[in-house]
């Protein structure tokens, strides 16, 4: 067992404390990810397995697991994909699977296309969107409240032409 030694500086003792917090946060949205990518990331916080042991029962390289795990730590902590879940009322259904194919899987707009049944532009316009919410929500409450009222005027427009096409 580690022994607490009482000479920690607080500079070191506040870095072990952000990575601790950091594990939380990616144990907490682990649960998001589906498949191989949850599979991983519960053997390597959870259980606590080495990259080697992983790759053992996976049959492939070492560095192979090693870099789709930290490709996966990337995309969780980045937290696009939480801004999507926090403002899902401004997006459509689709909108949110393209959000969640692209942030939190890391598809390509290409194969995010073919799987969502769009065209690569209507992908990508849907991204463009989402980025600038992300944009915007870091840049503070009021621009964010100003970009809400874009995007629901513009929600309720495309709801208004489809009504009338329909």
């Amino acid at each position: 067992m580690k022994r607490i030694h009482e000479n920690i500086s607080d500079e070191a003792l506040k870095e072990r404390n952000v990575y601790r917090d950091r594990i939380d946060l990616l144990r907490c949205r682990a649960s998001l990810l589906t498949g191989k990518d949850k599979l991983l990331m519960t053997m390597y916080l959870n259980n606590g397995n080495s990259f080697r042991q992983m790759a053992r029962l996976a049959g492939v390289n070492e560095v192979c697991i090693a870099r789709r795990i930290h490709k996966i730590t990337k995309r969780l902590i980045d937290g696009q994909y939480i801004t999507c879940l926090r403002n899902r009322h401004l997006f459509s259904d689709e909108e949110m699977a393209v959000a969640k194919d692209y942030f939190l899987l890391g598809i390509s707009m290409k194969k995010i296309a073919i799987k969502q049944n769009l065209t690569f532009y209507q992908v990508r316009r849907t991204l463009k969107k989402i980025q600038s919410l992300v944009q915007i929500n870091e840049g503070g409450p009021d621009r964010f409240r100003k970009l809400t009222k874009r995007l629901n005027s513009s929600k309720a427009k495309s709801a208004l032409k489809k009504k009338a096409q329909g």
